[in-house]
């Protein structure tokens, strides 16, 4: 199944809100009023696309109109395309990372949103491209962490580390690490608890935990991947920003997209954080973990066919 194909299945319930909005508003060339701009605005934040991204793309609109007096809806879609594209682009256009023996990936977000299942679907990812992958139980709270991810361990062929439960999550991941190390691993994914982005107290445990990756292995994490659950809308870019400014986020997975006509909130997260999205969940299945593609993404949302 093609990118595209794939983020048409995910995007659905978001595209048939946008994408149907803009077509009866402007069903042929016409004039847009200032009473059309409105709904147009209306209907991109009921997409969660965030204040701020909303107001860029009607300006782009608005820009359209000025030029040329009128705007039908494929015109309008063309300018949001072009808009939107750039926008994703941008946050992904981070320097290219120096190849690294052993990647240490923490993954972090609130209770829920599938931290475990994401975990082990990552892993399923580098194991089909040959990497060695040691997946580190760091979720000592909640009871079936532990068991899932071992699951999930001999689903994809990833080695397991963990501890007992109620441990120490730093002692974990330091544990973890060193057994990553000592079996030449070339990929360790370090599961964490969920927490609420407010309590300062769990906070400080995931910072405690990246302090101690860093002493085990200078440099380490390389990646913290927020994982957010995309039926939340603009809450989920209420917890990036306050896990981003206390962990230093290098990108988010965003799952259950397949579940909500919220998807916009990629570019809320992309056009207001600056943060990549850099994998989607549109299923339960371990191949359903989607590598983020901007292109694909919008034609997906704004394009003729899904």
């Amino acid at each position: 199944m093609s990118a595209l194909s794939q983020f048409g299945l995910g995007l659905a319930k978001t595209r048939e809100g946008l994408l149907g909005t803009i077509r009866r508003l402007l069903p042929g060339s016409r004039t847009i009023t200032p009473e059309l701009c409105e709904e147009l605005e209306a209907a991109l934040l009921a997409a969660d696309v965030g204040t701020a991204s909303a107001a860029v793309l009607m300006e782009a609109v608005r820009n359209l109109v000025r030029q040329s007096g009128e705007a039908d809806a494929d015109s309008v879609r063309a300018v949001l395309k072009k808009v939107m594209t750039t926008r994703l682009r941008i946050a992904m256009m981070a320097e290219a990372s120096e190849p690294i023996p052993l990647r240490v990936v923490l993954l972090v977000g609130v209770n829920g949103v599938g931290k475990t299942s994401t975990a082990g679907k990552l892993a399923g990812r580098y194991r089909r491209d040959g990497k060695r992958v040691v997946l580190v139980a760091g979720d000592t709270f909640r009871a079936a962490a532990g068991e899932q991810l071992e699951q999930w361990g001999r689903r994809v062929g990833a080695d397991v580390i963990g501890h007992q439960g109620g441990g120490d999550p730093a002692a974990v991941a330091f544990d973890g690490l060193a057994a990553a190390k000592a079996r030449k691993a070339d990929v360790v994914l370090i599961d964490t608890a969920g927490r609420l982005h407010t309590k300062s107290n769990l906070m400080d445990e995931l910072r405690k935990v990246t302090r101690t990756l860093g002493k085990a292995m200078p440099g380490a994490p390389h990646e913290v991947l927020l994982v957010l659950d995309a039926t939340v809308g603009q809450n989920g870019l209420a917890q990036a920003r306050q896990f981003h400014e206390a962990l230093g986020v290098t990108g988010v997975v965003l799952t259950k997209l397949d579940g909500t006509a919220k998807g916009g909130i990629v570019l809320a997260i992309a056009g207001e954080l600056g943060l990549p999205v850099q994998y989607v969940g549109v299923g339960e299945g371990v191949d359903d973990l989607r590598a983020f593609d901007p292109e694909s993404f919008v034609e997906a949302l704004l394009g003729e066919e899904a």
